[in-house]
């Protein structure tokens, strides 16, 4: 009889498959069920044809991330994944139609801000940088390689609130040192990897910038799956990891403050030790769990990312004025941001994402012909009847109006189409209200304020989330991060000593430990933020309501 702890993870996701692996990897029999046929969740991959597509994420950032993962199971990820780095980070079609190419080499980087920005334009660039790199530097181990179970933890660095920027945004912050509308659009568009505004995220984020510029755009050879499929080979193959698909999860079962397994849609009963959520975290909370005040009130209340309708299109032919990576901004930048936002609809005038993955990995695509990926942004699902048909339509129209018009390109060039709008997304991979990226970002639900990779409604012992809504959030490579937090957690839970981190970034050197005064100013801050923005700073400092 095998006498080892056993785990259940819902759901085979980038965060799934790499907490099944590390949890294998410390000696508990872990079985993995996944609704689809198919591993990796919205890292995924759609064929046709011989032409191969990203499903979601196709920028490969953050390669210390990926590594770490590797290491945990003692393997090096080069020995497994062909990464191929982009000569270009991206190409950037302005609405006048002036193009621009960012990359990491900083001579062209200067003759694009001697162009755009004019004298001292490199000046600010590097100055710009220079503040990504703290916001790198000092946020990463703060937020990404640390959990936030209590609010002293939060406290402790109160003191980095400033040097972060976490009450400013993006945008203002750009715009500091950038003097061109250009120049500003070109370094916060990339707040749309979170599915935020750069009108509302939180400046820090720019440390995706700084990783970009300083440590470039990678892309596995055969896809961004690959990365999740020698993660689930070593997993299986070398720690003996069960994984299980096209069986859905009915609902966790739950006994007092335990959580005793799961039941799939089948009706067999799998028991287990412990359970680990991959499946979206409000999904799970409103369909698998009890109903509870926190989720009909708390969670309910939390602000959701954007969806997305996705194009998938084999062509005819190459399009070589596309590169691997490319942005076409609107004109109407700002109030692109607000219609997604705000009023949940279709930009009338969108900004949107060309993938071609072709460009880089010729085996995307037969000879002589590309695989192309159109990303636009939508609002998420609301209360009010969408005809998505329509929308899908508008936004096909827009899309190819706009490549004939700088491009030449022809809609009689694409071959074949695969679409995924918000009720795709809901459905396939059970996205709450189609949102693509999970919970927003926006300062109070990061760290603390974020659902924990711990029950976050203080009702079980035993159940863990991994995921986009979790902390320490969204993203491929923070995915990535959190599935070390969540199986560390699981360990601990059972008396193990988790693996230690391998090359952990350096701490910041922090202030003197916080005065019992200044930690009442700090709390009543908290408070009075908390007042503008309808969340609540519990007085138990507890997570559980």
């Amino acid at each position: 009889m095998d006498e080892r702890k056993h785990v259940v993870i819902i759901g085979a996701g980038v965060g799934g498959t790499a907490t099944a692996a590390r949890l294998a990897r410390q000696g508990f029999r872990v079985t993995v069920i996944e609704k689809n046929g198919f591993s990796g969740g919205r890292c995924s991959t759609l064929r046709h044809d011989g032409f191969r597509f990203d499903q979601g994420p196709s920028l490969y950032l953050m390669p210390k991330v990926f590594e770490e993962a590797f290491a945990d199971l003692d393997e090096r990820i080069g020995d497994h994944v062909d990464l191929l780095r982009c000569e270009n980070n991206y190409r950037l079609h302005f609405p006048d139609g002036d193009t621009i190419e960012l990359s990491s080499d900083l001579c062209r980087m200067q003759q694009v801000m001697d162009r755009i920005e004019g004298p001292g334009g490199m000046d600010r660039f590097l100055g710009f940088l220079q503040e990504a790199q703290v916001h790198h530097a000092r946020g990463t181990p703060i937020a990404i390689e640390r959990n936030f179970e209590r609010i002293w933890d939060l406290v402790r660095y109160g003191s980095e609130i400033g040097r972060l920027h976490l009450l400013d945004t993006i945008y203002r912050r750009a715009s500091r040192y950038f003097k061109t509308k250009k120049m500003r659009m070109a370094f916060t568009f990339q707040t749309m990897y979170m599915g935020m505004s750069p009108y509302d995220a939180p400046a820090v984020y720019s440390l995706l910038q700084y990783t970009e510029c300083v440590e470039g755009i990678w892309y596995p050879r055969g896809g961004f799956h690959q990365v999740v499929h020698r993660l689930e080979q070593i997993a299986q193959e070398k720690f003996g990891a069960s994984f299980v698909y096209n069986v859905p999860v009915a609902k966790i079962n739950t006994q007092g403050r335990r959580v005793t397994g799961v039941t799939l849609a089948d009706g067999e009963v799998i028991q287990a030790d412990a359970v680990v959520c991959n499946a979206d975290l409000v999904y799970a909370y409103h369909q698998l769990l009890p109903p509870c005040a926190w989720t009909t009130q708390s969670l309910a209340a939390k602000q959701l990312t954007c969806s997305s309708i996705s194009f998938y299109w084999s062509m005819s032919r190459t399009i070589p004025a596309l590169d691997v990576h490319n942005v076409f901004l609107a004109e109407a930048y700002q109030a692109s941001f607000d219609e997604i936002f705000c009023q949940h609809r279709l930009p009338s005038q969108p900004s949107f994402y060309v993938h071609v993955p072709s460009r880089l990995d010729p085996s995307a695509a037969p000879p002589n012909k590309d695989a192309v990926v159109v990303l636009v942004p939508i609002g998420h699902m609301h209360k009010d009847p969408v005809d998505y048909d329509r929308l899908v339509q508008r936004a096909r129209s827009t899309v190819l109006d706009v490549l004939h018009r700088r491009l030449g390109l022809e809609a009689d060039w694409i071959e074949h189409e695969i679409v995924n709008d918000p009720r795709t997304w809901q459905a396939k991979f059970n996205l709450w209200k189609g949102s693509i990226l999970g919970l927003s970002h926006h300062l109070f639900q990061v760290l603390w304020f974020r659902p924990s990779t711990k029950d976050a409604s203080g009702r079980y012992d035993n159940l863990y989330f991994v995921g986009a809504s979790t902390h320490p959030g969204t993203g491929v490579p923070i995915v990535l991060a959190g599935s070390k937090l969540t199986s560390d957690q699981v360990c601990r839970g059972f008396g193990q000593v988790p693996l230690p981190r391998k090359n952990p970034s350096r701490p910041p050197s922090l202030r003197p430990p916080l005065r019992p005064l200044w930690i009442l100013l700090v709390l009543g801050f908290l408070g009075f933020l908390c007042s503008l923005t309808d969340q609540h700073l519990p007085l138990s400092f507890s997570r559980r309501q």
